[in-house]
């Protein structure tokens, strides 16, 4: 008869240990969005290393292996080998934890961080120079606004299709985020120039509190990807290339920075779990910070320059 001892099994394989990785994911509560952000990223370590193996044969030598078949043969940058590694290092720590795997350390390749892309205000100005309300259709004004919102809140896309008319106390001057990428309500100040042009944009928008505040034609939920090829288009209609939705929240914290605001802040206005981030847009864009919301803004900083545009009425948009 087999002797009992207190060792688990050894014979659980990859496949195993990861579907039992994934359930605890799920345990956790972790959004869809981010379980299948792990799968798909360990699926490039599983097309290496044979999912049958049992997981105590992953050994440093292994990883070491899999770093240099992921620059050699796929030929991809240390950056997105860091990113490879960051959620197989999640998958494998679990591994080590249960004591399916011999514990060992998993570090990243050094790598140079490259500054993160921003419009400059010359595009800014393009960008957020009103539209002419009396020829314009919706679709484009309501961009204009949604652009301007992105800049003046740091917002993600995903956050900012979320709000609803309600969220927004123009009373008190903050914006409440019901859903954010951690999954936490946040509150977050709203400045003079960004409450004055959705104030207007809700005289034309109309709708109830409860409806989405950025909404498609017909005033109901819009899509990602409805807004990102609509920010897409009025970009390239005004000369600039750049079209990403995300260039606004990096744009929000250089102007942050470079302004001087206070990185605490900085870290809550952006939803930023821990301080990691916040540093490295310190580092790549300046230090010696302070907290004057109003003088860093760059929505308020453009829109004084810009000016306030000939504020002509627009029919209000049918339901």
């Amino acid at each position: 008869m087999k002797k009992i001892n207190m060792s688990k099994s050894t014979n659980l394989t990859i496949g195993d240990a990861f579907e039992l990785y994934i359930r605890k994911c799920t345990v956790r509560n972790l959004s869809d969005k981010t379980i299948l952000s792990y799968k798909q990223i360990c699926a490039r370590f599983f097309d290496f290393y044979d999912t049958r193996k049992q997981v105590s044969t992953i050994t440093e030598d292994t990883i070491d292996d899999y770093i240099l078949w992921l620059r050699e043969d796929v030929k991809v940058s240390d950056v997105t080998v860091n990113t490879y590694l960051r959620t197989l290092r999640a998958f494998l720590y679990y591994c080590m934890d249960c004591d399916y795997l011999d514990p060992f350390k998993i570090q990243l390749c050094k790598t140079e961080k490259p500054i993160k892309q921003t419009y400059s205000d010359e595009e800014l100005e393009r960008l957020l120079q009103k539209p002419n309300l009396r020829k314009c259709t919706f679709s484009e004004y309501k961009t204009w606004v949604f652009e301007n919102y992105l800049l003046g809140t740091a917002n993600r896309i995903r956050t900012a299709l979320n709000v609803r008319i309600c969220d927004v106390n123009f009373n008190d001057g903050f914006i409440t985020l019901q859903k954010t990428k951690n999954r936490r309500q946040q509150v977050i100040p709203l400045s003079e120039s960004l409450a004055n042009i959705l104030q207007e944009y809700l005289e034309i928008r109309g709708g109830e509190p409860e409806d989405y505040l950025f909404c498609n034609d017909y005033g109901k939920q819009a899509t990602i990807r409805t807004y990102q090829q609509l920010v897409r288009r009025y970009n390239i209609k005004h000369n600039v290339n750049k079209t990403s939705c995300h260039l606004f929240r990096h744009t929000f914290a250089k102007h942050w920075v470079i302004n001087h605001g206070d990185p605490f802040r900085l870290q809550k206005i952006m939803g930023h779990s821990t301080l990691d981030i916040t540093k490295e847009y310190v580092a790549m864009f300046g230090n010696d910070l302070q907290i004057d919301f109003e003088k860093f803004n760059p929505l308020d900083k453009l829109n004084h320059k810009i000016g306030d545009g000939n504020k002509i009425s627009m029919k209000r948009k049918g339901r």
